[in-house]
This record gives C-alpha cells, structure tokens and sequence, in this order.
C-alpha cells in the first residue's frame, strides 16, 4: 500500500499461520537475508524469529520493528504478559493508522528519492483507513450494550475492546503458546452461563478446541450458546482475496461481531465485498 511501484513487498507468514508459534524454515530465512528492509511487530508477537533479526540487525541491516515506533502511552500492557506491549495493535484501526504513519517514514529515510511516492501513497490509504474505522464505529455502536461481550480463542482483540467498547474475554492469554487449563475454562463457562452470553468466536489462525468446550460447559449447565463466526485474528485471509487485505479482514471481524451479536449490519460489509457472510 505504501510502497507502490518503488519496490517488491513479501510477506513470509500466509494465510492461517501463528505469529507467535511460527519458526522461519531455511528458505524464509534466506528471504529475510536477501531483503533490503525488514519490517516486523517488534513487541513479542514473532517470538521465534528475534534471534534472526537481531542478527541482520547487528549486521546492518535496516530491520524496522514498527510497534516499537509508537508512543508506549497508547499501547496497552496487561499483567499475564509480564511487562510487554500487547502486540495485536491492528485491532484499532486508529491505532493502525499510526502504524502505516510510522512504516512510511522508516521507507522515506531509507529510500529519500522515493519520499514522494511513499507520502502519496501512505495519504491515500490512511483515508482508507479513516472510512474503515468510521464504519466499525457505526456497525459496532448498534449492537445493544448488554451484548458487547466479545469471547475468542485468545487474547487478540483487546485493542478492538478498547476502540469500540467491547468487553474482551480471551479463553488463552495474548500469545497461543500458554494453553487454557480446565480451572479456566469452568471459570469461564460459570460466567457465560451467568451473563447469558449467546454467542462466542472462533479464530482462523487458532484451534477451536476451547471455544467448543465452552459451549458444551454451557450446554451440560442448560445454557445455549452459537459459534458467533469465525474472526481473523493473527493472520488475514487467503491472498487475492478481499479477506486477505487489513482492511478486508477488519470489515470481515466488524461485521461479523455485529451481526452475531444483534446490530444492524449489511452482511456484505462495507464496501459489499464479503460475499461469503451474505451467502
């Protein structure tokens, strides 16, 4: 989006992988290696790959970790996650659009004579990403207050509770790699069945192995509960298709979440794309 015609832009992780789980193969590796800039999280989300950039760091190598770059004041810092950042800041679509701010100037200082090109580019999706938020404002406030309980695999929208007014339940903590244990999950169905949630969410990128074990907690306690749908979590959608952009994996999670939780949302989103919701 921002680099357009100055260069090649590759993405080593496709469509259902786990950032926090995912190892480079030999051949990512030598990707990596062959880059001219490297751009990554940078707050503990690719654990598995740090040794590999703090090598072609220390080698030289412009290696951009973008959420390091933003003010530590809007990040959000729970207590399980022993003094780090939580990383899944593209959940807030404002907060996003700092990220893009930052990816832009990281590309101006190190290719000025594209400086141009970058600003023009960079100017043209952030009204993009203005619209998208806009409308996740909209879809989202229609859903009642007493519904905007977001129950997931995993602790991946928090910064989407934040910006939209979500209560946020994760069944496994920020990163995958903790597993829920059985207290957890009797604690969580006791206030399921409390609470009378109706609707819970699976992710693409994790297994869902705990979200069907609450529903059966809940069921063996006389309260039904729906797979709301499947949410995009760590990773976007198939490449090519509209899921496979931010913004169509945001419109694809918005529209979702309010549609299973009682708003009013055209269940082809924004911009009439997803096809597969409406279907």
């Amino acid at each position: 989006q921002i680099v357009g015609d100055r260069g090649a832009v590759h993405s080593l992780m496709g469509q259902g992988v786990d950032p926090h789980l995912y190892r480079p193969p030999r051949s990512d590796i030598a990707r990596l290696a062959g880059a001219d800039i490297l751009f990554y999280n940078g707050l503990k989300l690719e654990p598995q790959m740090e040794e590999s950039l703090d090598r072609l760091a220390a080698a030289g190598r412009p290696v951009i970790a973008v959420g390091e770059r933003l003010d530590p004041a809007l990040l959000l810092s729970p207590v399980e996650f022993a003094g780090h950042s939580d990383p899944h800041l593209w959940m807030d679509v404002a907060l996003w659009r700092r990220a893009t701010e930052a990816a832009r100037d990281a590309l101006i200082a190190f290719d000025p004579a594209g400086a141009e090109t970058y600003a023009a580019n960079a100017a043209a999706y952030l009204e993009k990403l203005t619209a998208l938020d806009r409308f996740a404002d909209r879809a989202l406030a229609s859903v009642p207050p007493s519904a905007r309980v977001l129950v997931t695999a995993h602790d991946a929208f928090n910064y989407f509770g934040r910006a939209y007014g979500f209560e946020v339940i994760g069944i496994q903590g920020i990163s995958t790699e903790s597993e829920a244990g059985l207290r957890r999950i009797e604690e969580l169905v006791d206030l399921l069945v409390e609470r009378r949630i109706a609707a819970v969410f699976v992710e693409t990128s994790v297994s869902d192995r705990n979200v069907r074990a609450l529903i059966a907690g809940a069921a063996a306690r006389g309260h039904r509960m729906s797979i709301g749908g499947a949410l995009y979590s760590d990773a976007m959608g198939a490449p090519g298709t509209y899921e496979g952009t931010y913004i169509g994996m945001i419109d694809h999670n918005v529209t979702t979440i309010a549609a299973a939780l009682g708003g009013e949302v055209s269940l082809r989103g924004m911009t009439g794309q997803l096809a597969a919701l409406a279907d």
